[in-house]
């Protein structure tokens, strides 16, 4: 039996449920673009670190939830193209009614299925994946295995990022950790916790330009100036994640 889909909404904020009290995308009525919850806004910090205006250009989601981060790049990213896998229907036809689901079918691409099967599938690459799929238990299931991480690994064009949202209520990530450096080896960056108990992970493939650490600051100055999102405590994570890293 499927989850049953709830909306929300307290303080100019709308929430997604799914069957449950715990909160799977969230939109502020009056900036619908802004990114509510802080783990969808660390999930950009790819952005930080490919600073071009232009990039990324072609962006899969795996799981869609309210469409937070595909309506913030859909704005801030004009020239960007978007696939978004979702296995539920009725997720996809609530992100249309209730969360501005652009409905713009030349940037805007729907695919209903299960993102373990039509990831693989697809044969198109991508400058930027966003993984974010979890059933009302706060389950990834397939979509934290390595063969799923691998295909994603597949799907990316030279210089593309992966960022994977990995959620535990009971246990560390430690062992997604293992999987998803199963599948791109050293090219893996772990952020520290969220303060919701989400941990963000980064992965990616060589072939894009470099940014050197030292400029990410301004990188994330700049980002936020364009954008209004502000990744600078997220430059400060990863500066402190690299340090850790290089001292172990």
């Amino acid at each position: 039996m499927r989850a049953s889909i709830v909306i929300s909404e307290r303080s100019g904020v709308r929430y997604l449920h799914f069957g449950s009290r715990w909160i799977q995308g969230a939109m502020r009525l009056q900036r619908p673009w802004a990114l509510e919850l802080d783990y969808t806004r660390v999930m950009m910090a790819p952005l930080v670190l490919r600073p071009e205006p232009d990039w990324p250009r072609e962006v899969l989601l795996v799981g869609l939830g309210a469409a937070s981060q595909l309506r913030f790049l859909y704005r801030h990213r004009p020239g960007a193209r978007f696939t978004a896998v979702e296995i539920d229907e009725r997720v996809i036809a609530t992100a249309y009614r209730s969360f501005k689901l652009p409905e713009d079918r030349g940037r805007v691409r729907i695919v209903v299925g299960d993102a373990a099967a039509r990831v693989p599938a697809l044969r198109e690459t991508f400058d930027l994946v966003l993984v974010d799929g979890f059933d009302a238990r706060g389950s990834a299931g397939r979509l934290e295995s390595a063969a799923f991480h691998a295909a994603c690994r597949e799907r990316l064009a030279p210089g593309g990022f992966v960022a994977v949202n990995l959620l535990s209520r009971s246990r560390g990530v430690g062992a997604s950790v293992a999987r998803l450096r199963e599948a791109h080896g050293d090219r893996v960056m772990v952020l520290p916790a969220c303060a919701s108990g989400n941990t963000i992970a980064l992965a990616w493939r060589d072939g894009g330009p470099a940014l050197d650490p030292r400029e990410w600051s301004a990188s994330a100055l700049s980002l936020k100036r364009s954008t209004g999102l502000d990744l600078r405590p997220t430059v400060t994570r990863i500066d402190g994640a690299q340090a850790l890293a290089a001292r172990a």
